[in-house]
């Protein structure tokens, strides 16, 4: 659906060349949620503009749904926008004009006749849950209503993609929640293909299949969200994922507990899929002479399976902790001995 080959994108400025995005390769396919995650300056808005051609690559090709992206123009290129829908962080919505005529207003771009028109921003105000709020303004909407306007809007003209720049960036847990369950949604009803661009790694693990961390214009690690969770590889991307699976006080506890127990290890588990269900303190406490105190411990949920880590002080001869941490590598969970650093 989706093929970046080689995309590099270089910007002048007063200070000289700037490669916002650099040597990108890159495929989505049909119909699935696609994160794409990274700090600020990393060079996300710069690809999402990439995508829906309002940035031309200095090198290299963009295929979105068919169309080479940075090859075409003129009337060509908005024919092909009709196809890629887009939300933003801050709604972007027309403040004179009622929720229906911002649903509305991309079919009156294109030509289509009022009749229609109403008719398809009825259809997608039952879709996005706005109805009773059709005749509304702006001004009168919540954030999270905001946003499901900006998405109905995105969906007027029948996308076969649909790129969310932040888009929950500005809204409260609880609706962003909301919002992410919606994308779901329409994602399952309409076989929409859905990018995702975000600094928030709880968006990735609520609703995406794979995702890609950018950094410095580049993209430096890519797979589905649980193998990303599972085993990150670059720094960057564990800085990402403890942010979902390392409660704030964890490195404080760690620090304490080497202060408080001198002797034993303190134990990184990392679990996935089935792996969480297994009642494996209980069975590594059953067949070996060890102790184990549960420092700290948390299960998430991502859009493939369940993700857990869990923090442990284990305690015993080090012949039998070695027995004991080679039984746990048996069973599929990971291991990471820490250090007092």
């Amino acid at each position: 659906m989706i093929t970046l080959e080689n995309v590099t994108k270089v910007y002048s400025s007063s200070q000289g060349a700037v490669t916002a995005v650099n040597d990108v390769n890159l495929h989505i396919k049909e119909g699935e949620i696609f994160g794409i995650i990274g700090y600020s300056g990393a060079g996300k808005s710069s690809l999402i503009r990439l995508l829906n051609g309002l940035e031309k690559p200095t090198n290299g090709r963009v295929m979105v749904a068919g169309q080479d992206i940075a090859s075409i123009k003129g009337r060509e290129l908005r024919k092909a926008r009709q196809e890629i829908g887009m939300i933003f962080q801050h709604f972007n919505l027309l403040w004179s004009r009622t929720v229906r005529d911002n649903i509305a207003f991309p079919l009156e771009i294109a030509g289509v006749p009022k009749d229609q028109r109403l008719k398809r921003a009825d259809e997608l105000i039952q879709l996005v849950g706005l109805h009773g709020r059709e005749n509304a303004y702006p001004s009168q909407l919540s954030g999270g209503q905001k946003q499901r306007v900006g998405i109905a809007r995105a969906l007027a003209n029948n996308p076969k993609v649909l790129l969310c720049d932040e888009a929950t960036s500005a809204l409260d847990p609880q609706t962003t929640d909301s919002i992410l369950e919606l994308l779901v949604d329409i994602n399952q009803r309409l076989g929409l293909t859905i990018v995702l661009i975000t600094h928030e790694m709880h968006v990735i693990r609520k609703i995406c299949d794979r995702v890609a961390v950018m950094e410095n214009g580049k993209i430096v690690e890519e797979g589905k969200v649980l193998d990303v969770f599972q085993n990150p590889q670059q720094m960057i991307t564990k800085r990402f994922v403890q942010q979902i699976t390392e409660p704030e006080e964890t490195k404080e506890t760690i620090a304490h507990l080497f202060n408080q127990y001198p002797n034993g290890k303190v134990v990184q588990l990392t679990f996935a899929g089935h792996a969480t269900e297994r009642p494996l303190i209980a069975e590594l406490i059953r067949n070996f002479e060890i102790t184990i105190n549960i420092l700290q411990g948390k299960i998430s949920q991502t859009h493939q399976g369940s993700y857990g880590v869990l923090f442990v002080h284990m305690s015993g001869t080090d012949e039998e902790v070695a027995k004991a941490l080679d039984y746990i590598r048996q069973q599929q969970v990971g291991v990471e001995v820490m250090t007092n650093e």
